[in-house]
C-alpha cells in the first residue's frame, strides 16, 4: 500500500496547482460507475425481476468478473495485492483515526479496502441469487427472493456508508475523492 503522511511541515501551500498523479485507471473507474448506476437503477427505478432488472444484474456480474481479473493483472492501485486489508493494517488504521493521526493513502486505505471487498462480495451474491431465481429448480422460492432482497438492501446501506466515508475523508485530507474517481487523478 502506498501511503503519504497527512501531516505537513513548513509554510501553508500556495495557491499554485498541486501536482496530480494517476491513481484510478479507466477499468477501475468504469467498474465503479457501472456499479453505482446499476445499483441505483435496480434498487430505485427498475421493476424487480423484469427484463431490464435482470439485464442490469448481468451487467454487474460481468463488471465483477472483469474487476476480479483486473485485480490480478491491472495497474498498481487496481491490484488486490496493493490494498489487501490484513487485521493488523485495519486495526492500525482505526487506531490512527482515533488518535487523529491517520495516514493519507494514495490508493485504498485499509478500511476502504474492507468496504470494497465486502461490496464486491455482496454484489456477487446478489447477482448469483438473482440468477438463481430464474432457474426452474428455484422458481418461486420465497426464501431465495427474500435473501436476494436482503443482500441488495445491505449493498444500499454499505454504499451510503461508503459515500459518507468518502465525503468525510475528502474533508479531512482536503481532497475530492469522488472527483478522483471521475478523473482518475489524486494529489501526489
Amino acid at each position: 500500500m502506498t501511503m503519504v503522511s497527512s501531516r505537513k511541515e513548513g509554510p501553508a501551500p500556495s495557491n499554485t496547482a498541486q501536482r496530480m498523479i494517476k491513481v484510478w485507471d479507466p477499468v477501475v473507474r468504469l467498474f465503479h460507475w457501472t456499479v453505482v448506476v446499476a445499483c441505483t437503477l435496480n434498487l430505485f427505478v427498475l421493476e424487480e425481476g423484469k427484463y431490464w432488472h435482470r439485464v442490469t444484474g448481468y451487467v454487474v456480474a460481468t463488471a465483477i468478473l472483469v474487476r476480479i481479473i483486473w485485480g490480478f493483472i491491472g495497474t498498481k492501485h487496481s491490484r488486490f495485492v496493493d490494498f489487501l486489508p490484513t487485521p493488523s493494517k485495519v486495526m492500525g488504521h482505526i487506531l490512527d483515526i482515533l488518535d487523529r493521526n491517520e495516514k493519507r493513502y494514495v490508493g485504498h486505505n485499509p478500511l476502504a479496502s474492507v468496504m470494497m471487498l465486502c461490496l464486491m462480495a455482496l454484489l456477487a451474491a446478489t447477482t448469483l441469487t438473482g440468477w438463481m431465481t430464474t432457474l426452474d429448480a428455484f422458481w418461486g422460492e420465497k426464501w431465495l427472493e427474500e435473501l436476494h432482497g436482503a443482500i441488495a438492501n445491505s449493498i444500499m446501506v454499505l454504499a451510503f456508508v461508503h459515500a459518507g466515508a468518502a465525503v468525510i475523508e475528502s474533508w479531512r485530507h482536503r481532497e475530492n475523492l469522488v472527483w478522483s474517481m471521475v478523473t482518475g487523478r489524486k494529489k501526489a
